[in-house]
């Protein structure tokens, strides 16, 4: 990045979806911007075992058959090698569990295919807890704490985006690792939802975990999605917890109008989408990040910077991953 000469840029969230734009032709543009590694969403609570495992045989697949490109992520030291190699790093991650279908067996089928982190609900409730977009949290289920228990076993990080703010705190009071919000920002920057409470900014914290920030502007509060309101959401975070606990999440979206249409035909997940007046999600750009990357560095550190931009995931997947 822009003065900043052999940073590690990680992305924990690019969500694979060819009908919103999102498609493997994307991720030529990341690793041109300067990324050395992405995690591509392939699945979550939108599937069942079957669609969940095929989609994700299909992405590993495809980027073992484009080794001359990319480097699948399946230890830290892969990132390493990717870096060596000017290849792009390529995670997979789960956005929420229905896709275990109550076996735990599975989440270990899912690490030996590759999956290194995976959401435990998103926005609505299922069989582990409740869903950031409900009235009502319940908290971790029975369920969910075997699922957390496995999880943590396995090696697989537990992310807590989309989740309610109940069952975050439970899984994080029950885990014994770090925990992250791997695409989330300050709620009490922008009031949200899908936005973090100080509480859980916190106990994020003190587990050693890292919350990643979001390209999308609804979360940010800043619909032209600028990089003075995403280093408002960095500024709290980092002022709360420390900026060892930030990292890029950006879950970057190229035709928003497509995925806009999508959610306003989900309000029960997206209440949003009820409100006619909703102006849809608007996303920032990869090219902001070398600008992003300077404004970061009137402000904090070099030190603090790299980990901003990777070297704090590196450490939480260095933790966690077996």
């Amino acid at each position: 990045m822009t003065r900043l000469p052999g940073a590690l840029v990680w992305d924990m969230v690019f969500p694979l979806e060819p009908w919103c734009g999102n498609d493997y032709a994307q991720l030529a543009r990341f690793h041109a911007a300067g990324l050395h590694v992405i995690s591509l969403t392939l699945a979550g609570d939108n599937h069942n075992i079957g669609e969940g495992i095929q989609r994700v045989a299909a992405a590993r697949a495809h980027i073992l058959a484009n080794a001359d490109r990319y480097v699948l992520v399946e230890r830290i030291t892969d990132v390493d090698r990717a870096r060596k190699e000017n290849k792009l790093a390529v995670a997979f991650h789960l956005e929420g569990t229905r896709c275990f279908e109550r076996n735990l067996d599975i989440i270990d089928a899912y690490y030996q295919l590759g999956v290194r982190h995976t959401l435990l609900a998103f926005n609505q409730a299922n069989d582990v807890g409740g869903g950031c977009a409900e009235r009502a949290d319940g908290g971790l289920s029975k369920f969910g704490e075997a699922v957390v228990r496995r999880m943590e076993r396995v090696g697989m990080l537990l992310d807590l985006s989309h989740t309610g703010h109940r069952t975050t705190l439970d899984a994080m009071a029950l885990a014994t690792k770090p925990c992250v919000f791997t695409h989330s920002m300050a709620d009490a920057v922008q009031p949200h939802f899908r936005n973090l409470k100080d509480d859980q900014i916190r106990a994020c914290a003190k587990t050693g975990g890292v919350i990643g920030m979001s390209g999308s502007g609804e979360y940010m509060g800043d619909l032209a999605c600028s990089n003075e309101a995403i280093l408002r959401h960095i500024d709290h975070i980092a002022q709360l917890v420390g900026p060892q606990h930030v990292g890029l999440g950006l879950d970057l979206v190229f035709d928003a109008d497509a995925l806009n249409r999508w959610i306003r035909s989900r309000p029960e997940e997206w209440p949003q989408a009820r409100d006619p007046s909703w102006p849809g999600f608007r996303y920032a750009t990869l090219e902001q990040l070398p600008a992003l990357t300077d404004l970061l560095l009137k402000r904090y550190s070099e030190t603090d910077v790299r980990g901003i931009l990777g070297e704090n995931w590196r450490r939480v997947c260095a933790q966690v991953w077996r």
